[in-house]
């Protein structure tokens, strides 16, 4: 009986030394998994770091791809831009040197131009001189008045030569022109207004307002001259054709005879 009793305590120890060991060893495997879980953190923060990192490289060389495109497409932008100021700077390096080409013939141009001012001048008092006596007062004073301009310094020459053109176009509009206007006339050693009308440059007829009076320009005679009933009516007319009172229409006027060139 003895030995059975010695034999549970024995077998008692035993179970408890087993209980034990089996608690050490969980004891040791659940060490060795937090063990390994902190492993598995470390590796997953280094991890996320080196992604990090990854991604700042990343960004980095997106931001300097971009840069390197924007700066390709500036450079693009400054050849073109290059190429067309070069192809200004050549054309205003053109016109300079045409400009300086014409400076250097200012001189020869002046030269030349004013002794042609004075004889366009000189053809203009000539033709008034010679023409029916028309505005004759008018005519007068625009050559004296270009004598004048061409005498002044404060003028500039393109002035001058405008100024002269100006005369020659407006001589040239009274051949193609029936014009009114009214002057004082001494008909007959009597001074009286009449209305002056002017067809062309071959009519030149006078009326009083009344109409009593009637005359023409006798370029023949170089005088002016009474004429019968019969035309009063007809320069009457003609005085509110220029007017624009009515309509143009056929009148008959006397006119001075043509003569053959040369004067024959």
């Amino acid at each position: 009986m003895k030995r059975c009793k010695y034999s549970s305590r024995q077998m008692t120890s035993a179970a408890i030394a087993v209980v034990v060991i089996a608690a050490g060893s969980a004891f040791a495997q659940t060490s060795s998994v937090d063990q390994v879980l902190q492993a598995d953190m470390r590796r997953l923060e280094l991890a996320q770091e080196s992604q990090e990192r990854i991604n700042g490289v990343v960004e980095v060389a997106r931001s300097l791809s971009d840069d390197y495109r924007a700066i390709n497409k500036e450079i693009d932008g400054l050849k073109v831009y290059n190429r067309l100021m070069t192809a200004q700077t050549n054309g205003q390096s053109a016109t300079l040197d045409d400009i300086a080409l014409s400076m250097e013939q200012v001189d020869v141009i002046n030269r030349q131009i004013f002794p042609l001012m004075e004889r366009m001048i000189d053809g203009i008092e000539q033709s008034v001189s010679l023409d029916i006596p028309f505005l004759m007062a008018e005519r007068t004073k625009r050559v004296n008045d270009l004598k004048g301009i061409m005498e002044r310094s404060d003028v500039s020459v393109a002035e001058k030569f405008r100024k002269v053109m100006e005369a020659y176009q407006i001589e040239s509009d009274y051949g193609t022109s029936s014009d009114i206007y009214k002057e004082e006339l001494t008909i007959d050693g009597s001074v009286r207004e009449y209305n002056i009308l002017k067809i062309g440059r071959v009519g030149l007829y006078f009326q009083s307002d009344d109409a009593n009076i009637t005359g023409w320009w006798n370029a023949e005679l170089g005088a002016y001259e009474l004429l019968g009933s019969e035309y009063r009516n007809e320069i009457r007319k003609g005085i509110r054709v220029a007017r624009q009172l009515i309509a143009p229409e056929l009148i008959l006027l006397p006119m001075p005879a043509s003569k053959p060139v040369g004067g024959a």
